[in-house]
């Protein structure tokens, strides 16, 4: 996760299960370029016409987030990838290795179980799910936290289902390591999942909270050692919610990152909170927040600190400057949310992802349907936003969205933001998660 700014923040949706069906998204308005090149003009880089597959370039280390290379250049992760037949196993995590000028699929690299897992009692695991990247032993690289499926009889506390991949100046090579969680730091039978990273304790360490069970979490300090053990771990933390969920964000700017927790997983409505961060980590006062089906933050307009957006069955309910009390109430925006500045005016924009996917933009009141944009997907098939960032460095946040039509074809598609009309009417980039298929390494 790294640092965040109040205009940079991770804006990834609360709930990543939600992935959200499009199917009859209109177009958008156009976006001029900085070189007076209309957007729509720009002919997006297709797979046939990528490079082949190239070495992930070396890096030296950055404080860039997502950065698993430290070459200062963010990277994506990318989950359920397409596979040779609809019968056909799991291919593992898709990462592609970003440039000055964005993502570059040709630099790609396939994570599977059977070349990067440890095994357990000699097994390895079958399944190998991303679920959160961060700097965990603060060397500059960012670390990838995968989830698995140790072998377990039923009996007493289920092992750890976590485990790490540290980043290098290669990227996301070599072996995995085993997540250590202190016995002290357990609580019930409940797998130990759901990690959520943020510097909690404001000790420019990235820590981690995981679930533990009956409300209750448990919080690893950072930073970690190569072995996967963290530098502390108390008791269980007692919790309004034992869901964490991302993304951690500090919403009263005082150098501790907060951590949003649910009552309930899953993509349906759900109870939620923010447990403000502290010396201690999150262990502050807990700001309830309406119940909804995901939840995001930004600088939405209203006020000087972050605002919270929470999408509900009937619209999206808006509380400014949390913990604070002004409201506010969208009536035209989805259940699945996603934020990030895409014209780099230090306002953040709110994506809604419903039977379309628009984008409203933040402004000196509030955030408003008031010239609101609506993405066309790239291609025909089930559309859902997989993450809101900058990937070309331009200071304005980036749409990356995918379109899939079964288990063996998909489209992901790039649109870059823009000072006019918020985000480029095409996708500067488009490939599909196939590239994976045969890429291990």
């Amino acid at each position: 996760m790294g640092k965040r700014g109040k205009s940079g923040i991770r804006v990834a949706g609360a709930v990543a299960s939600c992935a959200l069906l499009l199917t009859g998204c209109g177009g958008s308005g156009g976006s001029g370029g900085e070189d007076g090149k209309d957007d729509a003009d720009r002919e997006p880089v297709t797979v046939a016409k990528a490079p082949a597959r190239i070495d992930v370039p070396l890096g030296k280390g950055s404080r860039v987030d997502s950065d698993f290379n430290g070459d200062g250049h963010r990277d994506l992760v990318l989950t359920d990838l397409v596979k040779r037949d609809s019968h056909g196993d799991d291919a593992g995590i898709g990462i592609v290795y970003g440039s000055a000028r964005g993502l570059t699929p040709g630099a790609r690299q396939l994570l599977s179980s059977a070349q990067h897992a440890a095994a357990t009692k000699g097994q390895l695991p079958a399944a190998f799910d991303a679920e959160a990247s961060c700097d965990l032993d603060k060397d500059g690289f960012t670390d990838l936290v995968v989830s698995t499926d140790p072998p377990y009889d039923g009996q007493g506390q289920p092992p750890v289902p976590l485990q790490i991949l540290f980043g290098s100046s290669r990227g996301l090579a070599g072996k995995a390591v085993k997540l250590v969680i202190p016995p002290q730091a357990r609580f019930g039978n409940d797998w130990p999942d759901q990690p959520v990273c943020g510097d909690f304790n404001g000790d420019k360490a990235d820590d981690l909270v995981v679930h533990a069970s009956d409300g209750n979490l448990t919080y690893l300090r950072g930073p970690f050692t190569r072995k996967g053990a963290p530098k502390a771990a108390g008791a269980p933390l007692a919790s309004p919610g034992n869901v964490p969920t991302p993304p951690a964000v500090d919403v009263d700017d005082d150098g501790y990152d907060d951590l949003l927790v649910r009552t309930a997983e899953g993509a349906g409505t759900s109870g939620s909170s923010l447990v403000l961060g502290g010396p201690a980590g999150p262990t502050g006062d807990a700001v309830a927040l309406p119940d909804g089906v995901d939840v995001a933050f930004g600088q939405f307009g209203r006020g000087k600190g972050l605002d919270a957006a929470i999408g509900t069955m009937r619209g999206t309910a808006l509380r400014y400057e949390v913990p604070g009390t002004l409201r506010g109430e969208l009536a035209v925006a989805g259940t699945v949310l996603d934020s990030g500045d895409f014209d780099g005016d230090g306002k953040t924009e709110l994506v809604s992802s419903g039977s379309q996917l628009r984008i409203l933009k933040g402004r000196a009141g509030a955030v408003s349907a008031t010239g609101m944009v609506t993405v066309e997907p790239p291609a025909r098939g089930t559309t859902r936003v997989l993450t809101v960032a900058d990937f070309d460095g331009d200071k304005r946040a980036d749409l990356v969205v995918r379109t899939y039509r079964g288990e063996t074809e998909d489209t992901v598609a790039v649109y870059p933001g823009a000072k006019k009309d918020l985000i480029a009417r095409k996708p500067g980039l488009t490939f599909s998660t196939a590239e994976f298929l045969g890429a291990e390494g």
